[in-house]
């Protein structure tokens, strides 16, 4: 059987039992077949853009359960999909500027589906303002380690389609580049590491101050900004 990584293992855990998933950018694979062999997805969709990535799932999978029909699509994003094929749609590893042009494509289609498991390695905010003005919601915020990173994962669903209340609302006045997306007030509730995650982003945020007043032509805008970031994520420690 096969073991998941600690990332891999989160994503793994936002699935319902007999829920469907569709595994968009599935690499190794490995996701969907523990998923399918351990009886939470009775049909799990490996997809991939790249044929290499798509064969490798598919040497992985068939490795392991020869005999089992597995369904492989090459294809980019969300197009070898249809409508409401699965319940649940991952997207991990890859960049949430992306991931905002993948599920952007074809919003109907990308609505259709009850829930998005998203794991973006940069562009966090970026994600987040778009989900929020594009008609979802997130549902949860999950944080793991994964060796000196802290990864986010994403749990979204289009809005008013679910019963479970969301931890997010849309910041009034904020834009997709501004802290409170980077890391939203609701960041509190995700976990163990949310409090190391903020303390890391708060270290990052001082050493770009440090630059900025160090420069010899200081950009005093651009340090009040700095030092506007600083105290909102020192604010969020006090909830944690």
């Amino acid at each position: 059987m096969v073991k998941l990584s600690d990332r891999l293992q989160v994503l793994a855990d936002q699935i319902g039992n007999k829920e469907t998933m569709a595994d968009i950018g599935t690499d190794h694979g490995f996701l969907p077949v523990y998923l399918w062999e351990r009886g939470i997805s009775p049909k799990v969709i490996f997809t991939d853009v790249s044929a290499g990535s798509l064969e490798k799932s598919r040497v992985n999978a068939k490795r392991l359960y020869p005999e089992e029909p597995f369904d492989f699509r090459l294809g980019n994003g969300l197009e070898v999909l249809s409508e409401g094929e699965v319940d649940d749609v991952v997207i991990a590893g890859m960049g949430g500027i992306l991931m905002t042009r993948i599920l952007g494509k074809d919003l109907e289609k990308t609505k259709s589906f009850s829930k998005l498991i998203l794991q973006p390695r940069s562009g966090q905010g970026v994600l987040r303002h778009w989900l929020l003005q594009n008609g979802f919601v997130i549902e949860k915020e999950s944080l793991v380690r994964e060796g000196k990173y802290i990864c986010e994962v994403i749990n979204a669903a289009p809005e008013g389609t679910r019963d479970r209340a969301p931890v997010s609302r849309k910041l009034e006045g904020c834009g997709p580049e501004d802290i409170e997306y980077e890391v939203p007030p609701w960041i509190s509730m995700a976990g163990p590491l949310a409090k190391a995650f903020v303390e890391n982003r708060i270290a990052v945020e001082m050493r770009i101050l440090s630059g900025l007043q160090k420069s010899r032509t200081p950009d005093r805008k651009a340090i009040q900004s700095e030092k506007r970031r600083i105290a909102y994520l020192k604010s969020l420690l006090g909830g944690i």
